[in-house]
């Protein structure tokens, strides 16, 4: 008779992960000082499920909430006068967005934020 125990490490099958625990991962595998081949072992998933999340996730699908959150967009505020002419909204209630790669818009107070996120979205591609 043997004396070695073998210890299974997980039961096979279908894990569940929720969307926080995926982008948990997906920051860990493709962060800043991320390493793909880290992620793998230290989470036990394969790397055909990382870059599916990860495709999810810059294509927006995979969100807590409804809305990508891909990444951070820099921000400036400035008071109604200081605009310049392009981005001055004409009445109340209204937002003048310029992104990084010169695209401009005007925006209703009232615009629905997850269309406008997805339209920013791939305006930032």
């Amino acid at each position: 008779m043997s004396s070695q125990i073998e210890i299974v490490g997980r039961v096979s099958g279908r894990r569940h992960w929720t969307v926080e625990q995926k982008l948990m991962i997906l920051r860990d595998a493709f962060g800043a000082g991320g390493s793909v081949r880290g992620a793998i072992e230290r989470h036990e998933v394969s790397s055909g499920l990382l870059y599916t999340w990860r495709h999810k996730a810059l294509s927006g699908a995979l969100a807590s909430t409804g809305r990508s959150h891909s990444g951070f967009a820099e921000v400036e505020i400035r008071e109604p006068g200081m605009l310049p002419s392009p981005l001055r909204a004409a009445g109340t209630g209204q937002i003048g967005i310029e992104l990084p790669s010169g695209v401009r818009l005007t925006v209703d107070s009232a615009v629905d934020a997850d269309a406008l996120s997805r339209v920013i979205g791939v305006l930032t591609r």
